[in-house]
């Protein structure tokens, strides 16, 4: 197998040689078919995220078919076409795990952080932590869903159900969350980096109401608005676009500092709150959601050797909606 290795943090992936995993106890191998680039991805790499064990190879919006099954398994077939998250583990015996909020679990283990990832041409990972997909959609087109998919929906589950939802960072998890937040019947608002004109026209496409700059302020008070860019200064820009007992949801796992902001953008009961990666059912109702609301990925596809020149692009926000790598 082949794979893109980081080897220290901030260093340039390298593309390795390595022998075959082995699936073990509960496992399966998959051979991956695509692979998302997540900006999480880029946390890792930068070495912004705690208690990685070098070598790691990142990536955990995989989309690939169970060709290995480790001893006793009988729940995944050969030849299963099969999604591998960014959650790749849970205790299931700490109080969050018994209490249905595994996504909070003291024991984790995360796909291409603490357990190697989908940036190669296969993987092994926890059976009972990967989604059946069948067979609708091509590969390319489902990578995305995985995390971006994921963690957006449930951060829009998080924001509540007020019709004014804004977006502040619409790249591969905005440009789905759009989609969803649409056919729900609600209004959308993407800010974008000042001057974007190609992701704004993105949005617009996808039936936002309105797109600007992150400094602007939209036409109506907004009853929600979530952030999936990792930059703390949006934090009060977005309670400013909120009305009063609005509420504003982080939604990345890093973010810069957030900066001091005077207490009357909080005051009126708004709202701050963060999303923690996913749990299993999040998976079972997103897929169903996503199916029923037709969503389309916008993706652009590129070679896994080319893993580095593309967490270049996605740094300097030059990718339009999701990058996806191909083995």
């Amino acid at each position: 197998m082949h794979a893109m290795v980081l080897n220290a943090p901030g260093a340039p992936l390298q593309f390795e040689l390595r022998k075959e995993p082995m699936p073990g106890p509960g496992e399966v191998r998959v051979k991956v078919g695509a692979c998302g680039v997540c900006r999480t991805d880029l946390h890792v790499v930068d070495g912004e995220l705690p208690d990685i064990a070098y070598p790691i190879v990142p990536g955990h919006e995989v989309v690939g078919r169970v060709e290995a099954l480790g001893p006793g398994m009988t729940s995944r077939m050969i030849g299963e076409r099969v999604g591998v998250p960014w959650l790749g583990h849970t205790c299931g015996e700490c109080c969050y795990c018994r209490s249905g909020r595994e996504n909070l679990c003291d024991r984790p283990r995360f796909t291409g952080y603490t357990r190697d990832g989908g940036f190669a041409t296969h993987l092994v990972t926890d059976s009972s932590y990967c989604f059946p997909l069948g067979e609708a959609g091509d590969d390319v087109a489902m990578a995305p869903l995985l995390c971006a998919g994921l963690i957006g929906w449930r951060s829009l589950v998080m924001a509540g159900e007020g019709m004014h939802l804004g977006i502040f960072g619409f790249g591969a998890a905005g440009h789905i969350v759009a989609q969803v937040a649409r056919w729900q019947g609600r209004s959308v608002y993407a800010f974008t980096r000042a001057g974007d004109t190609d992701t704004q026209g993105l949005a617009k496409s996808l039936g936002a109401e309105w797109a600007g700059g992150s400094e602007d302020l939209p036409p109506v008070p907004l009853d929600a608005a979530i952030i999936y860019a990792p930059v703390g200064s949006l934090v009060p820009l977005a309670l400013r676009a909120v009305r009063k007992g609005g509420r504003v949801v982080c939604a990345g796992i890093h973010m810069s500092d957030i900066p001091s902001f005077p207490y009357n953008l909080l005051w009126e009961e708004r709202q701050l709150v963060s999303v923690a990666n996913l749990t299993r059912n999040d998976g079972i109702e997103f897929f169903e959601v996503a199916a029923q609301a037709g969503i389309k990925t916008h993706t652009s596809v590129f070679p896994l050797r080319q893993a580095n020149e593309v967490l270049s692009k996605l740094r300097a926000g030059q990718i339009t909606g999701a990058a996806v790598l191909q083995p």
